[in-house]
């Protein structure tokens, strides 16, 4: 395997390949480790970060120290208008393993219906969960659970949290107490409950999909892996792709494809390459000065992500994993971890969680509120601490499937320039409304007598926050991304969608987009499980595997 960076000679990636990949995220290192299976197929994977060494990145904890920083884009929002007009931070990978390096290792799939929706309502044939499922079982290698509803043998690591947090048992009962079952799968038969998640972890450590594809797939002769390489556009002739132009430095390159070219690199950066590339809404393009190569007007359109929004705790007690925080406990952490492989280090934080209704039991044909808990406070970027030598915990609810949409359009011309990111958040009242529920729900399972014996106030939203504008005006100020931007080169057959079913582009031969951005519409859970799942069936697609 040839690798390349920044500051390694690179001339060779000049030469042909059979695929060229671009996004060393979920799907990429899926898709790079598929095809390569085939030692005929040559493949070329560029990534514009670096290589997943951060040591943080491989620490289970890590996730809390990683939501800003040089692993990520460094993006905000546009000014959100339903929410104050804040522009909003907005974590995005730039790293090898993407999502999956810097992510809160969550493994859930969404609710089978998400994926029956694409097929029935969306124009997404052969993506009904019947179809898909195999390839969800295909990636997964979970330690603990089997049957028809697990995999046991894929390259994606799922394990049990080896030891909870006191205050996330403490979360899990609390839900019981307001009414939840117990739910010890959230992708088993039944999403609906609570209980703890199960993680992309493996043997205490993270299980990115670069750890679980792309590294066995390292050594072979047949994939190149260029890292620190902005990609510029996707060169098309005749109306077909036929390699990349990319940056490497001060350097400009060339990776010729000559089968497709796979474009992997996210909801964000897959439609501004489009648009750089010329392909996307024909005005938008021309205003900045770009060619038009096909008009296609659904792309960087119909973002939709998940709208989350933190209640915080103070406790009485330093129960939760923020006394870690002080330099003592985090040595013995430290030790701990490696020395014997256990201890707080291997938590993920955000250790329990819940699906829920916003009105009750029964009221939606699936859950419409998803809860995580963080045995901790102020652990993530923009998310309300307590006062300083105190500990607190957090819990954050989002609306499943938001009705708003938003959109990433081009800044300029200029590949180097961040897109604008407008997720319209809360653009729609019913949106609101399920979402203040959200805040309502956690509210009352921060007052259950589990976790009561160990809380001392909740501080966010505090006591003032008692009526139905009260608490929209909370949402509002508090609600932040939860990383799952998707849908914004969807699949499907009408005049807005960016692929066929095939993820093939509209009008362009040779080229194809395999990532979160695909999908029609955003499904009711953590998205990484389901961008991973997108790789495996893109990766048969590509191969003409039988569906």
């Amino acid at each position: 395997m040839a690798m390349s960076s920044g500051t390694t000679s690179t001339s060779h990636v000049q030469s042909g390949y059979d695929y060229v990949i671009v996004g060393g995220g979920s799907a990429g290192c899926v898709l790079a480790a598929r095809l390569t299976e085939d030692a005929a197929t040559r493949v070329c994977l560029i990534e514009a970060g670096g290589k997943d060494s951060n040591p943080l990145i491989h620490m289970p904890v890590g996730f809390a120290k990683m939501t800003t920083g040089p692993l990520t884009w460094g993006l905000v929002t546009a000014p959100q208008k339903h929410a104050n007009n804040r522009e909003i931070p907005y974590a995005q990978a730039r790293v090898l393993g993407g999502g999956s390096s810097i992510n809160a290792e969550i493994f859930t799939r969404g609710h089978p219906s998400d994926y029956d929706r694409w097929a029935e309502e969306e124009g997404a044939d052969g993506w009904a969960f019947k179809d898909i499922q195999k390839y969800f079982l295909r990636s997964e290698g979970n330690t603990i659970l089997s049957g028809d509803w697990h995999g046991t043998d894929g390259p994606l690591g799922v394990s049990n949290i080896p030891e909870p947090n006191t205050l996330s048992r403490a979360f899990v009962q609390s839900c019981q107490e307001v009414g939840m079952p117990y739910n010890p799968d959230f992708n088993g038969s039944r999403q609906e409950g609570a209980g703890m998640y199960q993680t992309t972890t493996r043997g205490n450590r993270r299980c990115s999909a670069a750890v679980g594809y792309l590294r066995p797939a390292m050594g072979r002769k047949n994939l190149t892996v260029v890292t620190g390489a902005l990609v510029l556009r996707v060169v098309v002739e005749r109306g077909r792709a036929i390699g990349v132009e990319y940056a490497l430095g001060s350097d400009k390159r060339m990776a010729r494809a000559e089968s497709e070219v796979i474009v992997t690199s996210g909801a964000i950066g897959s439609p501004k390459l489009m648009m750089l590339s010329g392909i996307g809404p024909a005005a938008h393009l021309k205003s900045h000065g770009i060619a038009v190569v096909q008009d296609l007007p659904g792309v960087g359109q119909n973002l939709h992500d998940h709208f989350g929004i933190d209640i915080v705790a103070e406790l009485k007690g330093h129960e939760s994993l923020d006394k870690y925080n002080k330099p003592h406990w985090a040595a013995w952490a430290g030790i701990q971890y490696f020395l014997f492989n256990s201890g707080p280090v291997t938590s993920n934080v955000v250790e329990g969680g819940a699906f829920w209704y916003a009105d009750g039991p029964g009221s939606a044909p699936s859950p419409d509120l998803q809860f995580h808990f963080l045995a901790g406070a102020g652990a993530e970027a923009g998310v309300p601490s307590v006062p300083k030598g105190s500990s607190g915990i957090t819990l954050n609810s989002y609306t499943l499937r938001p009705k708003a949409r938003g959109s990433v359009s081009l800044r300029s011309p200029d590949p180097r320039d961040k897109p604008i990111v407008d997720p319209n958040f809360l653009g729609h009242p019913d949106d609101l409304r399920i979402s203040t529920e959200g805040v309502k729900i956690s509210r009352e399972i921060f007052s259950q007598p589990s976790l009561q014996k160990y809380i001392k106030h909740i501080r966010f939203p505090d006591q003032n926050v008692r009526t139905q504008a009260e608490y929209e005006a909370y949402a509002r100020q508090y609600g932040r991304t939860s990383y799952h931007p998707t849908c914004t080169c969807k699949m499907g057959k009408d005049e807005m969608s960016v692929v066929d079913p095939k993820l093939r582009v509209h009008g362009v031969d040779g080229l194809r987009i395999c990532d979160s951005s695909v999908m029609p519409s955003l499904v009711g859970s953590n998205t990484n499980a389901p961008s991973i799942m997108i790789g495996e069936k893109a990766s048969d697609l590509i191969r003409g595997n039988r569906q």
